[in-house]
């Protein structure tokens, strides 16, 4: 008897070599390849460096469970694919192997558990509530955003445009008028929904890179969803103040223009739709007193009333003579006829 294991054997431990040396590659291709992709743009906030990390640890932890399950796939579609003349076959009754099965569910388990506590860990730490954080209601409408805030005397000043100081934590108050919305500025990382009747909070902290950042809806909230979208102008404290004074008085108050008048929205006339046009037009073609409609063709029809007897029977069917001699005491009517409308108008002369 010979101690060397069978010959199908050594190269089922082969191949099994083969697809986990070509696993290890792919592996370390696509991890490089997903490190070296800019997902997101350029970080403006303290959040940021988090988030992107968590991002990172994803993607290294998912690349290789991709490639390890599409290399089995691949092996087995190609190893046990089904050869001519075998249509009809079964395959061999296999047992279950106990310690693959406990490999195979442990792994994962531990690669999950250790994920998501990684991941509450960040959320709960960019989450923090710090004491000196400026108050910003953000109020989302279809199809655009309002940022308020609070004026030395208690007031409220509002803005078309999110303006921030840098270096600043920042607690957001997140409304909705209408629908639900989804505020978010890609730069800071963080995003919440804006829930009609429901208050929502965020919490960003600016960094000192001054700059203007994009604020978009993320979620889907109407026709002029892909619209809804303003700036955020992350700038000194010194330009801030500034700025929150020229909105505490705008400059046309004083008989003066600028900026801030250029920077509020107006409403612009929306464009008429075929059935707003029908009504207008029906509406210059509808004759009034104070506007005569147009010129009618009239026509004058008469008839002869029918009379009761004082006895209360119906009289009986009138005779030519009879209906010629009641014309000239009947009642008449005028039918006007309006051009380019099927509707008629009686009047009694």
């Amino acid at each position: 008897m010979s101690d060397q294991p069978p010959v199908a054997s050594r190269e089922s431990r082969a191949q099994v070599r083969q697809m986990l040396l070509i696993g290890a590659v792919a592996s370390a291709v696509g991890i490089a390849l997903a490190l070296l992709i800019d997902w997101f743009p350029v970080p403006a906030s303290e959040q940021a460096g988090p988030i992107d990390t968590l991002w990172d640890v994803l993607l290294i932890a998912s690349v290789p469970v991709f490639v390890l399950v599409e290399t089995i796939v691949l092996y087995c579609a190609i190893k046990f694919r089904m050869k001519p003349g075998e249509e009809l076959k079964d395959g061999p009754p296999i047992h279950g192997n106990t310690k693959l099965e406990i490999i195979w569910t442990a792994i994962p388990a531990i690669l999950l558990v250790a994920l998501c506590t990684y991941a509450y860990v960040v959320l709960t730490d960019i989450e923090k509530a710090e004491a000196n954080s400026m108050q910003v209601r953000v109020v989302g409408e279809q199809f655009t955003w309002t940022f308020y805030y609070r004026g030395e005397n208690g007031d409220e000043i509002a803005s078309p445009q999110l303006y921030l100081p840098a270096n600043t934590p920042v607690n957001f108050t997140v409304q909705s008028k209408d629908v639900i919305h989804d505020f978010w500025v890609p730069s800071f990382r963080m995003k919440i929904d804006a829930v009609p009747g429901i208050d929502t909070h965020v919490r960003v902290t600016t960094t000192g890179r001054i700059d203007e950042y994009p604020v978009v809806c993320a979620e889907l909230c109407g026709l002029g969803h892909s619209t809804m979208r303003q700036s955020a102008h992350v700038m000194s404290r010194e330009d801030f103040d500034a700025k929150l004074e020229e909105l505490a008085n705008p400059p046309e108050q004083g008989g003066g223009g600028g900026e801030a008048a250029a920077e509020r929205p107006t409403a612009r006339p929306c464009s008429p739709t075929p059935r707003s046009r029908r009504r207008a037009a029906r509406a210059t073609r509808w004759p009034t007193p104070a506007r005569p409609g147009p010129r009618a063709r009239t026509s004058t029809t008469s008839w002869a009333t029918s009379a009761r007897s004082r006895s209360g029977s119906r009289s009986s069917i009138p005779t030519r003579r009879s209906r010629r001699a009641s014309s000239r005491t009947s009642c008449r009517a005028t039918v006007t006829v309006c051009p380019r409308n099927r509707w008629t108008r009686w009047s009694s002369i």
